[in-house]
C-alpha cells in the first residue's frame, strides 16, 4: 500500500481513486464500554459486520435512465454512506424492464447497468461502509408515472408515450389495481419460472458489482406480495390457494438467489407483515402467516427480515401509531427467539423512525420510553433483556438529516467516528 506523498496518509483500499482510508468508519462507536446503547454496537449477518445498527432503508427515487443508476444516485446514496450509516441499500431494481415501477426506476436486467452500480459501491466501500441492494418486481404496479408528476396518494398509469408499458402488466390473476387502471396479464408458469431465473442473473450482476449484501423485494403490494395474499392471487394452480402455493414463488426465489451468492454473503427479505386488509371480512395476508413465512425463511438461510407492511390493496385500513410496524417486527422476533431461530434470522424495522430516541428503544436491550408502558412492544430476550428488532431501516428521516446516525450519537451521548475530512465540524449535542 502506497502512502499519498502530498498528504502522508493512507489511501482507502480496493477503490480506483485516491481518498484517504477512514481508520475506522463513519458512526464507530469510540468507546465500547456497557454504557452504549445496543444501536451503536456491532452485528454480524454471515460475514458482514457493521459497526452500527443503522440501515439506509430502499428508497426509490425515479432518477435513473433506462434502468442505469447515474451521478445522481452516487451523491444521493454516497452521503449517508460518508455520514455513517452501516449499511445502505439501493432502491428497488427492477429484474425485468417490465418490472418497474416507473420508466425512471432502477433495473438490473442487462449487464450496461452493472459499471454505474459499481462506481457507488466503490465509493461506499471507500468510506469503510457497506452497501446491498433490493431486486424486486413491481407486479400490477409497474408501469406508473413518477409521484411528482401524479395527484398526491394516486399510483398514475405512464403511457406508451412517456415510455411507459400498461400493456404488458403482470401479476397472478388478471385484477387491476384500482378502478381506472390497467388489468394486469395472469402470468404463465414458464413466466413464473423465467422470473425466478431473471432474480438470479440480476442478483449474479449485483455480485460483479461488489455488493455486500442483496435484498428480495417482497412487500407493498408488488408481485411478489400480490402472490402472497388471497385477495390478489386467486390462481388455481400450484402457485395458488393454500398458504403453500401462494409462498411457493419467493421460496423458490430465495432458494435460487441464495444459491447463487457467496456462503459469506447475508440474504435478506422484505415483507408486508400485514396488508391491513382484516375489515373487508375476506382471507387476506396477515401478521400469523407472516409469522408462518419467516420460520421458513429462517430455514432457507435469509438472514434478516425486513418488517414492513401495506401496499397491496387502495382500501387497506392501517392502524398507525408511531410504532405500528415495530410490534409487528417485534412479534415476529419473539417468535423466531422461542422457536430457537433468532440468531439465524434477524429482524429489521421500518416506519416512522425519526427521533434518536425512537431509534435506540427499537433494538434498545431494556428500557421504554415515556408513554410505552401500556403498549405491547417489548420482546423478552433469554439473557433478560428486551427488544423489538436487531436493526432499524430508516428512510425519510435519512432525506431529511443526511447526518442523522452523527446527530443520534450526539444526542444520545454516544462518541462516534466521523469522516476524518470533516473533523473540523463534529456534530455535539450543545451544538444541535
Amino acid at each position: 500500500m502506497t502512502v499519498n506523498k502530498l498528504t502522508a496518509s493512507t489511501p482507502a483500499r480496493g477503490v480506483p481513486f485516491y481518498t484517504p482510508e477512514q481508520t475506522l468508519p463513519a458512526g464507530t462507536a469510540l468507546d465500547t464500554g456497557a454504557e452504549v446503547p445496543t444501536l451503536f454496537t456491532p452485528i454480524k449477518l454471515r460475514d458482514l459486520v457493521l459497526q452500527n445498527r443503522f440501515v439506509v432503508s430502499p428508497m426509490c427515487t425515479y432518477s435513473a435512465d433506462d434502468g442505469h443508476l447515474t451521478d445522481w444516485h452516487l451523491v444521493h446514496l454516497g452521503a449517508f454512506a460518508l455520514r455513517g450509516a452501516a449499511l445502505t441499500i439501493v432502491e428497488a431494481t427492477a429484474v425485468t424492464p417490465n418490472g418497474r415501477i416507473s420508466p425512471e426506476d432502477s433495473g438490473l436486467w442487462q449487464d450496461s447497468q452493472i459499471a454505474p452500480l459499481k462506481r457507488i459501491v466503490d465509493f461506499v466501500h471507500s468510506q469503510g461502509q457497506k452497501i446491498g441492494i433490493q431486486l424486486a418486481h413491481a407486479g400490477r404496479k409497474a408501469s406508473t408515472l413518477g409521484p411528482w408528476h401524479v395527484t398526491p396518494g394516486r399510483h398514475e398509469v405512464a403511457g406508451p408515450d412517456v415510455g411507459g408499458w400498461p400493456d404488458n402488466l403482470w401479476a397472478p390473476s388478471a385484477i387491476a389495481w384500482d378502478e381506472g387502471y390497467p388489468t394486469p396479464k395472469e402470468m404463465t408458469v414458464a413466466q413464473i419460472e423465467e422470473l425466478v431465473q431473471s432474480f438470479v442473473d440480476a442478483a449474479k450482476r449485483a455480485i460483479q458489482a461488489g455488493v455486500d449484501t442483496i435484498e428480495i423485494h417482497g412487500a407493498h403490494g408488488y408481485l411478489i406480495t400480490e402472490f402472497l395474499s388471497p385477495i390478489t392471487n386467486q390462481r388455481t394452480d400450484a402457485y395458488g390457494g393454500s398458504f403453500e402455493n401462494r409462498t411457493r414463488l419467493l421460496l423458490d426465489i430465495v432458494r435460487a438467489v441464495r444459491g447463487v451468492i457467496p456462503q459469506g454473503m447475508p440474504l435478506l427479505v422484505r415483507i408486508s407483515a400485514s396488508e391491513w386488509m382484516e375489515h373487508s371480512g375476506q382471507p387476506s395476508w396477515d401478521l400469523e402467516q407472516s409469522k408462518r413465512l419467516a420460520l421458513l425463511l429462517a430455514d432457507l438461510g435469509v438472514d434478516l427480515l425486513d418488517v414492513s407492511s401495506g401496499g397491496n390493496n387502495p382500501k387497506q385500513h392501517i392502524e398507525v401509531h408511531p410504532y405500528y410496524q415495530a410490534d409487528m417486527a417485534g412479534e415476529i422476533r419473539e417468535l423466531l427467539r422461542k422457536e430457537g431461530k433468532g440468531e439465524a434470522l434477524k429482524i429489521g424495522a421500518v416506519g416512522m423512525i425519526s427521533t434518536a430516541e425512537m431509534a435506540r428503544s427499537v433494538v434498545q436491550e431494556g428500557g421504554k420510553l415515556a408513554g410505552e408502558q401500556d403498549r405491547k412492544i417489548e420482546v423478552e430476550s433469554g439473557d433478560g433483556t428486551r427488544a423489538r428488532a436487531d436493526l432499524v431501516l430508516i428512510a425519510r428521516q435519512f432525506l431529511r438529516e443526511p447526518e442523522f446516525v452523527l446527530k443520534t450519537a450526539a444526542l444520545l451521548g454516544v462518541q462516534v467516528a466521523g469522516p476524518v475530512q470533516y473533523h473540523r465540524a463534529p456534530i455535539k449535542k450543545g451544538r444541535l
